[in-house]
């Protein structure tokens, strides 16, 4: 779905509730409303592009949900200049309820939430020019968003208001519980496997869009976060039967413009430089973009304002090989980009320049700088990833024998091909030390891919932890904060609607 959302302006303007007060408030007559905008299958295609096209914003993939995942994890460390107060902030976990990454987060989900409330109450409505199976689809891909949007609360801020019909007034919501947002997540992407395509079945602009395979993984992920792998397992058997995915055999064709939306892709963040346009930093509408900045936010040659964690660095194996995938993310002092045609030196590498720096997601692999216009999509669930989550299943459902197969998949790729598992390194004989084996492929296969942060704290949560990643981390940062300005602008929760420690 590489395209410029249509009619966006409109879709943005559509369910925004009006003053009371007419002269406050004239009605414009050259303006749908909801009344009358849902009345065909483009339209109806164009309110669900506006949901996608929410994905973009500023406060989530084109900049803030980077910042937040990453931060929070073992994945990142201070770069090059002084980084900002904000971030700085989430990275030693001395954030509060003020923080502007929290915040951003928090209404860029609801936004989403809103926008796909509004499809899924007028879906009926469009009657020309539509046909019940892109209705069912689009209704499919509604409710996937929403549940996208539910996950990403409820596995990080616990109990959040459960909004499931779009705003009609100022009055909000009360906060519901950790259990009952789970709920929430997993019936709206219950129903969008109910109605969504199997890869594949998309063509043309529409590659990109949610399918099935998406869906089964979200609601895997999701599963997993709770700790029921026995109910994970058939999802992530039915996508890995359906032969609908594989393995690249060069792992650097997840993160390159060429090779997106590729066989290893299961759901990807779709960017383009064709459109430019790095957005706006703040507001509503203004801050969607149709290219991201994080090229320009991680790059060796840009800013370099987040660099690889220590823990990171150090996780790759380097005997009795070392690990490719080391080289596949980071750039350090010597190596080539820009087509082969410029080096990384320490005259243009911001701050401590022996430490390395990310090649993932650069952008300057085929160019000599950012210019803060990426176009790279974000691969948010990978082939590799289900492959990973499937061991880790089998593991606490079978055992070790059934986990070793998954687990040694990524490893033995073609541009990889690391020495199977078990390893002197990582012996796996028991249910507890393949459990670090897991834990260990999943933070080398996958870093500065968002998904670090919601591993530990899953683990975390379920005592599979052998040791605590997170510097400062305390009890207290279990869950996020909910944002001072929802607390204040929400009639429905008080300050003791806050998560403990804030």
């Amino acid at each position: 779905m590489k395209t410029r959302s249509t009619l966006l302006a409109i879709i943005m303007s559509v369910g925004l509730v009006a003053c009371d007060e007419d002269i406050l408030s004239p009605v414009n007559p050259n303006q749908l409303g909801a009344e009358t905008f849902y009345k065909t299958g483009p339209q109806l295609v164009a309110a669900v592009n506006s949901a996608y096209a929410g994905l973009q914003a500023n406060n989530l993939y084109n900049r803030e949900y980077f910042f937040l995942q990453d931060l929070l994890s073992d994945d990142a460390g201070s770069g090059g200049a002084q980084l900002e107060g904000a971030r700085a902030q989430v990275l030693n976990h001395v954030f509060d309820a003020s923080n502007p990454l929290v915040e951003a987060n928090w209404r860029g989900w609801y936004r989403i939430i809103h926008r796909t409330n509004l499809v899924l109450e007028n879906a009926d409505k469009a009657t020309d020019n539509i046909t019940e199976e892109l209705r069912s689809r689009v209704i499919g891909e509604a409710y996937f968003l929403r549940g996208l949007a539910f996950y990403e609360l409820s596995t990080l801020w616990g109990g959040v208001p459960l909004m499931t019909s779009s705003a009609t007034s100022p009055d909000g919501l009360p906060r519901s519980t950790q259990d009952e947002a789970f709920n929430q997540a997993q019936a709206d992407l219950t129903e969008a496997i109910s109605k969504l395509p199997l890869k594949g079945e998309y063509s043309g602009a529409d590659v990109g869009r949610a399918t099935k395979g998406a869906a089964q993984a979200l609601l895997a992920k999701l599963l997993l976060f709770k700790g029921d792998f026995a109910g994970a397992k058939p999802y992530l058997t039915e996508i890995i039967n359906s032969g609908k995915y594989s393995l690249v055999d060069r792992y650097l064709d997840n993160f390159e413009v060429e090779n997106e939306n590729n066989s290893e892709s299961i759901w990807e963040i779709q960017f383009s430089e064709d459109f430019g346009n790095a957005g706006a930093w703040n507001g509503d509408g203004g801050d969607i973009a149709e290219v991201t900045f994080r090229g320009q936010e991680y790059g060796p040659n840009a800013w370099r304002n987040i660099i690889p964690g220590a823990n990171l660095v150090v996780a790759f194996e380097t005997a009795p090989k070392e690990d490719p995938r080391m080289s596949y993310n980071f750039y350090r002092l010597g190596d080539t980009f820009n087509s082969g045609n410029s080096v990384i030196d320490a005259t243009t590498v911001q701050g401590d320049n022996s430490k390395p720096s990310w090649r993932k997601y650069q952008m300057i692999y085929r160019r000599d700088n950012e210019n803060s216009q990426s176009g790279i999509n974000f691969r948010s669930i990978r082939y590799a990833d289900v492959l990973l989550m499937m061991a880790e299943v089998e593991n606490e459902t079978s055992g070790p024998a059934a986990a070793l197969p998954y687990l040694n998949r990524t490893r033995n790729r073609a541009s990889v091909m690391m020495p199977e598992y078990p390893t002197a390194a990582y012996p796996t004989g028991t249910k507890e030390q393949t459990r670090i084996a897991i834990q260990h492929e999943r933070q080398v296969e996958m870093p500065g891919e968002q998904v670090r942060n919601r591993d530990i704290r899953r683990w975390r949560r379920l005592g599979f932890l052998a040791n605590e990643p997170i510097t400062n981390w305390s009890s207290r940062y279990d869950l996020l904060p909910i944002p001072t300005s929802e607390l204040d602008n929400n009639s429905a929760l008080t300050n003791a609607d806050q998560n403990p420690g804030y």
